[in-house]
């Protein structure tokens, strides 16, 4: 059954004079409320209620208190459109669930009639709040908890009126609950619901409720309106403080935005935190957990209180820090003179006395569980500061923004360094390219043009198939070197190698390595090449093969440099205590000074991949710096400039003697 008739258009139509108001739903509710208190406050009535909820959900907010008001009568009549389990019965109350569709579903009515006073609410709901209601879904809390819902209606307490409003209501019920005639009709004769009445502008109902005391119905009404205007006052004071919190963070935020240097931020931070907070002094500073000290970098100051800035902080004796670190959260101390954890410590109480810290405050900086800093706030006048929780979850809120700079500081230095790294390695690709295309390409078709000239020509002259055969070995050799050198170096740089260290003779090596040079197939006259080592010099610990590589690949690279008629040199001495620099001078090329660093880049070429004369892969002093830094030395390159000559030193570690060995050496002479 659905009807389309609204209860507020009948009872307008029923009293020409009535003028309905716009009301809010705080303050409907306010009214509902007073109104059942005021049935709750009597002892002796039996008043007729009929109360009229647009949803179930509605009713179910206040179905408690229709359990206390059916202890006082037993004319209590409900009405809502089901929802989920609300349905026609008759326990506590009578319950009527009426058609969705019907216009009792945009209303909302509570009348109230006894023998001696009568009020009632009719009122029904505005079309844009309507509106805006079924825009929300219909299990969206928010629905249930919008007080700027407005509802046009009657609220009166005038008899006449209400008993109209009780008679319409009444009438509505019997439609869907034909079984309650019996009940009503008794209501309606003990009440005088029903009679004929003409309703005038002229012939006004004013039959207030006169013979009883009003006071409760008003007290609690202004209970009610109280309750709500703290409840808004408490809302302004939020919303402001929730303002203020929000322009800090902003300031913050905006900091951070506009600068990426962490200095910047901090300081602002500790600027607009201190006296947003009033604080006596604000310290941000850099510290991790297993930090023993801290150097204080910023700073905000009240007058006349005490600098920090810059000085050292001890961590680890500070009880305080020690906590923050364990719960990962900010400490509070509300008053230094009082508190154990100060008084127990001889060196917080000395701070305290010191800088005058009568409440302190230490937060963390956190970033996904790791501390990257500390943020202290200092009351250093009399009385000690009261905390307030807005001020506890601003610092916190602060704390946070700066977390998010540190590691977005820290992400971009990161990003700079990893964009050196893709343009070394975007050079690397472009390298790798050329010498795929040229150092494997090239050798392999001429690898494949004297085989196929050896297979397809039997009768090509012995002295013709020797040199086909010469020239292919030749080149396979060439690829296997780069092949090698690429294992090599990638074994290196992923760490794969195993280092066997053991005491050298360092000429024995540079023995080695000239062997090597003179085992190679000679495509022209070397230049010459002397030797010049320390006397009396200690030997050195590192892997014999390893040290003879760097050591043959030096000395290979100043051949493919110099000329014939130049001349390469090989010097070992003693530098420091621990180390031996050896340095592979030649008479050569030369190196620009701006190249002295990339030389040891991966396929670095001086002269070009694709243009060079020497050959090579341009992997040789990337694997010697490799090598170099596995036994903890160092390796580096010196030239004057182009056809200056240049000059390459690396260190070896010196074996050091045991105090057992010295002691023996010592007794001996």
């Amino acid at each position: 059954m659905s009807i389309a008739t609204s209860v507020l258009s009948e009872l307008l139509q029923s009293i020409p004079y009535l003028r309905p108001q716009l009301y809010f739903k705080a303050s409907l509710t306010a009214l509902s409320h007073a109104m059942e208190d005021q049935v709750l406050a009597a002892t002796l009535e039996q008043p007729l209620v009929i109360a009229s909820f647009q949803r179930e959900r509605y009713y179910r907010q206040e179905a408690h208190r229709y359990l206390r008001l059916a202890q006082r009568s037993n004319q209590i009549y409900v009405l809502s459109a089901p929802e989920t389990d609300f349905t026609h019965s008759s326990e506590s109350y009578e319950k009527i669930a009426f058609d969705p569709e019907d216009a009792l579903s945009h209303e909302w009515h509570l009348v109230v009639i006894a023998d001696n006073y009568a009020t009632c609410l009719v009122c029904r709901e505005s079309l844009g709040s309507i509106a805006k209601s079924k825009q929300i879904p219909e299990f969206s809390p928010s629905l249930d908890t919008d007080t700027s819902r407005r509802f046009e209606g009657i609220w009166t307490s005038e008899r006449g009126v209400s008993v109209k409003a009780a008679e319409l209501l009444l009438n509505r019920i019997l439609l869907y609950r034909p079984d309650l005639a019996k009940k009503i009709l008794q209501a309606r004769q003990r009440l005088g619901i029903g009679e004929t009445r003409i309703y005038s502008s002229a012939n006004q109902i004013t039959e207030f409720a006169c013979d009883i005391d009003t006071d409760p119905f008003v007290q609690r009404l202004v209970t009610y309106l109280q309750a709500s205007q703290y409840k808004l006052h408490k809302a302004y004071r939020s919303i402001t403080a929730q303002a203020r919190k929000e322009r800090l963070v902003n300031s913050i935020s905006t900091a951070i935005r506009r600068s990426l240097d962490p200095h910047e931020v901090l300081q602002i931070a500790a600027q607009e935190l201190g006296q947003h907070l009033g604080a006596g002094r604000c310290l941000i500073y850099r510290a991790q957990a297993t930090d023993a000290k801290a150097i204080i970098e910023h700073e905000f100051l009240m007058p006349s209180v005490l600098p920090i800035c810059g000085q050292t902080w001890e961590l680890d004796k500070n009880p305080l820090f020690q906590e923050v670190v364990q719960k990962g959260e900010g400490v509070c101390v509300a008053d230094t003179m009082n508190d154990s954890r100060v008084t127990k410590s001889v060196a917080l109480s000395s701070i305290a006395k010191k800088f005058a810290i009568r409440s302190w405050l230490i937060e963390p900086v956190l970033y996904q569980g790791r501390l990257l800093g500390i943020v202290e706030l200092h009351y250093c006048k009399e009385p000690p500061h009261q905390w307030q929780p807005g001020e506890l979850d601003l610092v916190e809120a602060i704390a946070t923004q700066m977390g998010a700079a540190l590691i977005q500081a820290e992400a971009y230095a990161n990003l700079e360094d990893l964009n050196q790294q893709l343009e070394a390695l975007d050079r690397t690709r472009s390298n790798l390219i050329a010498i795929t295309g040229h150092e494997l390409r090239t050798p392999l078709s001429t690898i494949q043009v004297c085989l196929e000239s050896l297979a397809s020509e039997p009768d090509m002259p012995l002295e013709l198939q020797q040199v086909m055969l010469n020239t292919a070995l030749s080149d396979s050799e060439r690829m296997r070197k780069l092949v090698q050198d690429f294992l090599t170096l990638s074994n290196l740089e992923s760490g794969r190698v195993e280092w066997h260290p053991e005491s050298l003779t360092l000429q024995e090596c540079i023995d080695l390595a000239l062997s090597r040079l003179r085992t190679r197939p000679i495509v022209e006259q070397p230049p010459q090449i002397k030797t010049k080592i320390s006397q009396n010099l200690p030997l050195v610990r590192a892997d014999g093969d390893w040290l003879v590589e760097v050591l043959a690949k030096l000395i290979d690279n100043a051949c493919k440099f110099t000329p014939p008629e130049g001349e390469i040199s090989i010097k070992a001495n003693r530098n420091g205590k621990q180390m031996v620099e050896v340095t592979v001078a030649d008479t050569g090329r030369g190196i620009e000074p701006n190249r002295l660093e990339i030389v040891f880049d991966r396929f670095y070429q001086e002269e070009g991949a694709l243009r060079r004369t020497t050959g090579g892969t341009g992997l040789g002093l990337a694997i010697c710096r490799q090598i170099v830094n596995g036994w903890g030395g160092e390796i580096w390159a010196e030239s004057t400039g182009k056809d200056q000559g240049s000059q390459f030193h690396f260190t070896v570690p010196i074996v050091q003697s045991s105090q057992e060995e010295k002691r023996l050496k010592v007794k001996s002479k």
